[in-house]
């Protein structure tokens, strides 16, 4: 793998300006193929968090006035600013966090476009409207305040975007902290909302350890909403924290998602489909449909069919442009995913193809991996791995495919598949979780997305992402 420059980020942006941390701190960045350093940036204390929450919240009450059409028109320059960056910033993604360059130029940067996107369509959408009358009353939304917004390495970019860019729309003003596995697309988006002319003190970025500037942003009491995203026990702890306060909360957090395929179904087409809905971002994605639900009668043909797709998932470097998997994001999370592999082959399930041996001797690198005969009281069954780990579950009827779908604590996705529409929608409306993708469907950033039980609170993309941002306040006897 060739040598990559390093960057080095030595402030916050704050106030609509670049600040050095009151401390000093750096966090190093490492690419998680090679463990080299790729990059340096500041990591905060409280008192970061507090200059960053004065300046969002000095900046609210204009911000919260200037017309909608002028909030729109600054995202749109974002937007367009991300979209014409897209190969640089996906390739400093790729970097930071492992993806494929491929994928990430395929897939990272333009998601946060169509966030940026679709989040100023919902806002012209709903100035289109107008405000709601019933009866004597008058319906207007205010937006929330200052938002606090904590993201994930997963998607770094995207997440920031699917909060950033509806607050903003919303007139609501912003304090992020990126990860600090992968903040460095965030200090690209700063200078892009600089030079999109966004007032200062609208958007913040203050970057660190989550148990400082996390925890200080979330119980801030100039912050009005936290928008999270990030394991289930993280946001967990969030909702104490933001509860002593009051504070309104969107969590977005940990799945494992159930893919049907009925008996029906085209096992050509929907099993390679099925291993790039778990493989996908080198299975790092809270949507990874990790669980394969198929006939018990059709369990060999299956198991077939997915050790064939499963060694097209080529891994390499990020470089590399026939690779389908890349590292996972850090030798810790590559150290975790080995344990879950592990773990099932110690439990009793069947190991088709992949298993716990690193593939390359370096680097934080998983194997393709699929397991059959996974019973529903397993640990890979139940619990969020985050790495390209399939679990193949046979069932003997829909209804007993269906328990095991709604079987764990989590519904954020799901999926299924079957050669009649009709039948598929029938047993998609039967799934508890908060998306179910029918035959294959591509994600669509404008419907909303988010989660049942412990996958968390709240809706993300579009019309239902932007309306997390407003408060709904009455005007008795204004009509």
């Amino acid at each position: 793998m060739k040598e990559i420059a390093m960057i080095e980020r030595k402030a916050f942006y704050i106030g609509g300006a670049w600040v050095p941390p009151i401390d000093g701190g750096v966090t190093e960045v490492r690419n998680p193929a090679t463990d080299e350093i790729v990059g340096l940036s500041p990591s905060g204390t409280v008192a970061d968090v507090d200059a960053a929450v004065a300046a969002a919240r000095a900046a609210f009450p204009a911000w919260a006035a200037t017309p909608a059409t002028e909030r729109i028109a600054i995202l749109d320059r974002v937007r367009d600013g991300l979209r014409a960056r897209n190969d640089e910033i996906a390739d400093l993604i790729s970097d930071e966090m492992g993806a494929p360059r491929a994928f990430s130029r395929g897939a990272h940067v333009k998601m946060a476009v169509s966030n940026f996107d679709f989040a100023a369509r919902a806002m012209e959408e709903l100035l289109s409207e107008g405000e709601e009358a019933i009866g004597p009353t008058l319906v207007v939304r205010d937006p929330v305040g200052v938002v606090g917004a904590i993201t994930p390495w997963n998607f770094p970019l995207h997440q920031i975007s699917a909060k950033v860019a509806p607050a903003l729309a919303a007139g609501c003003t912003v304090v992020l902290k990126p990860s600090e596995v992968a903040p460095l697309s965030a200090y690209v988006l700063a200078d892009l909302f600089a030079e999109a002319g966004l007032p200062g003190g609208v958007f913040n970025l203050v970057g660190g350890p989550g148990r400082v500037v996390g925890e200080r942003i979330v119980t801030h009491p100039d912050v009005d909403m936290v928008s999270f995203t990030g394991s289930t026990q993280a946001g967990r702890r969030i909702a104490e924290l933001a509860a002593q306060g009051l504070k309104k909360v969107a969590l977005e957090l940990g799945g494992k998602s159930a893919n049907i395929v009925l008996e029906d179904a085209d096992l050509s087409v929907a099993i390679p489909a099925a291993l790039k809905q778990c493989y996908a971002n080198t299975g790092q994605a809270c949507a990874a449909l990790s669980r394969l639900l198929v006939p018990r009668s059709m369990l060999a043909e299956v198991e077939r069919l997915a050790a064939e797709a499963a060694a097209t998932w080529t891994v390499g470097y990020q470089t590399d442009p026939s690779a389908k998997l890349g590292p996972v994001a850090s030798p810790d999370q590559q150290k975790s995913v080995l344990g879950f592999i592990e773990s099932g082959i110690a439990e009793g399930a069947r190991l088709i193809t992949g298993g716990p041996t690193p593939p390359i001797d370096t680097g934080a690198f998983v194997s393709a991996t699929v397991f059959s005969d996974v019973s529903p009281d397993m640990t890979i069954a139940r619990e969020e791995i985050f790495g390209p780990v399939l679990s193949i579950m046979p069932y003997d009827t829909v209804d007993e495919a269906v328990e095991i779908a709604n079987s764990v604590p989590y519904g954020l996705s799901g999926g299924v598949w079957s050669a009649d529409r009709d039948r598929a929608v029938a047993l998609a409306r039967r799934l508890r979780t908060g998306q179910v993708v029918i035959n294959g469907e591509p994600l669509n950033l404008r419907a909303p997305f988010g989660g049942y039980g412990q996958s968390g609170l709240g809706r993300e993309y579009g019309r239902y992402g932007l309306e997390e941002f407003f408060e709904i306040k009455s005007l008795q006897g204004a009509v």
